[in-house]
């Protein structure tokens, strides 16, 4: 990878490899999930604190099948089928996995393996076969005669083993002369050998076994994972104007009759309803859009609510709190945190609201700042329904505006302002008539003198 990151902790589609794999793997709901750890083995358990996995460290790394008996060893004795998944292999889909427990247990095999057929094997290991299609071994591609190079199907390095089985054939494992590895791929001709029951379930679609080993391949995947998830967007009823530019997260949910424009990105658990349309150049991460609503173009959304009908953009940006609820609008280089829009809200132009609760009806001028800091605390800002907060106004926190209250442009607002009241803090216009000749007036006399002194 060329890289000081763990491979796994690189990115495809906004989550991590290791991520992506694990959530497939939790579509299994496994009774327990254990992840075995090499180098980068502090970042990686710290990217993934929280989660209920156990981490079992390979020092020194000694290949696949060392990891497999290390990792049996802390699993103990569940007595479940134990699956075995590459932490490099981030478009694996649980339905898959779910499909390849079910075939060990209905054939009651030893082990099912997944096997794939890409466009080039490459350096995939090939599934050799006897004269009757049986599943014998798996040969390494740099150990492959010139006849078994030219197999088509590949191994995975997804497998469901029976725990005994499995324990069996670790046992059993010799090293690698070349490497001084242990194989997991060895496993297979092992149980096979010993008159033991081995399948292999080839994928319907070769791109989900797709494992990623260099910047090549990390930059085949996000385009793998992209197109699978524009893809699933049109079969579920979304208009995308231009599909080639869009990226839309596994985690993604999209509504019939949504429509997305060219370079929209939405990450995380994020939610698009109905009729919404999201514009161009704007990004969303963990956002819900109900429906009919309109965002963007050139807006960023984190951990927001956008309510029925209304519009934000362009230029805007709701940080994580944001909550706009039905009919509001937000326009063009306004700013939110952790703030509420009521039902109606109006924030046109050039505004921050932070730790604010605007109530329904409420209009927020051009250039309105909530001075919510003081340098050490947050405080809130409270607008009631119907207000109206004039443009340039400071509203210093902690301060309410009451119900239908003004507050005229240019004031700065210290102290609560009661409802249907008008808040004032200008100083009294003054207005000097002919002061403009009298400036000239000066100005020409100075230069006058200047020039007879030379």
């Amino acid at each position: 990878m060329r890289s000081t990151l763990p491979k796994v902790l690189h990115r495809v589609a906004g989550r991590t490899l290791i991520e992506a794999v694990l959530a497939s793997a939790e579509g299994l709901s496994p009774s327990r999930v254990v992840v075995v750890v090499g180098a980068g083995r502090e970042r990686i358990a710290e990217s993934l604190s929280g989660r209920s996995v156990t981490f079992v460290a390979q020092d020194p790394p000694l290949g696949t099948g060392d990891a497999a008996r290390r990792a049996v060893e802390a699993l103990g004795n569940g007595g479940g089928a134990v699956v075995i998944l590459s932490g490099d292999t981030p478009l694996l889909r649980p339905e898959t996995l779910r499909a390849l427990v079910a075939r060990r247990l209905e054939r009651g095999l030893d082990a099912a393996i997944l096997s794939f057929r890409p466009p080039d094997p490459g350096d995939f290991g090939r599934i050799v076969r006897d004269a009757k299609g049986a599943v014998r071994r798996i040969v390494e591609a740099r150990n492959a005669t010139p006849r078994e190079a030219k197999i088509a199907e590949v191994n995975a390095g997804v497998y469901c083993f029976a725990p005994e089985a499995l324990v069996r054939a670790l046992s059993r494992l010799e090293r690698d002369r070349t490497s001084g590895e242990f194989y997991l791929t060895d496993a297979v001709g092992i149980l096979t050998s010993g008159r033991g029951r081995v399948e292999a379930v080839e994928v319907d679609d070769w791109r989900e076994a797709w494992g990623v080993n260099t910047r090549r391949d990390l930059a085949a995947a996000e385009e793998l994972e992209r197109r699978r998830s524009v893809e699933r967007a049109l079969d579920a009823g979304v208009t995308l104007l231009d599909p080639s530019t869009v990226r839309i997260g596994p985690n993604v949910t999209l509504s019939p009759d949504s429509v997305l424009h060219p370079f929209v990105c939405l990450e995380g658990d994020t939610f698009v309803g109905e009729f919404a349309e999201i514009l161009p150049f704007t990004r969303l991460v963990d956002t819900r859009v109900a429906e009919r609503a309109v965002v963007g173009p050139h807006c960023e959304l984190e951990k927001t609510s956008v309510g029925a009908r209304a519009r934000v953009g362009p230029f805007s940006r709701a940080r994580p709190g944001s909550v706009y609820e039905e009919d509001v609008r937000v326009g063009n280089f306004v700013e939110t945190k952790n703030t509420v829009l009521r039902k109606g809200v109006k924030a046109q132009h050039l505004a921050y609201l932070g730790d604010a609760d605007v109530g329904a009806g409420s209009n927020v001028g051009a250039g309105v700042i909530t001075c919510n800091y003081d340098g050490e605390k947050k405080h809130p800002t409270r607008i009631g329904e119907r207000a109206f907060i004039g443009s340039d106004v400071q509203l210093v926190a902690p301060v309410s505006v009451g119900d239908g209250a003004y507050v005229g442009a240019g004031t700065t607002v210290t102290q609560d302002v009661p409802p249907g009241a008008l808040a004032l803090s200008r100083a009294p216009q003054t207005n000097k008539e002919g002061w403009v000749a009298k400036r000239e007036a000066k100005r020409r006399t100075k230069r006058e003198k200047g020039e007879k002194s030379e």
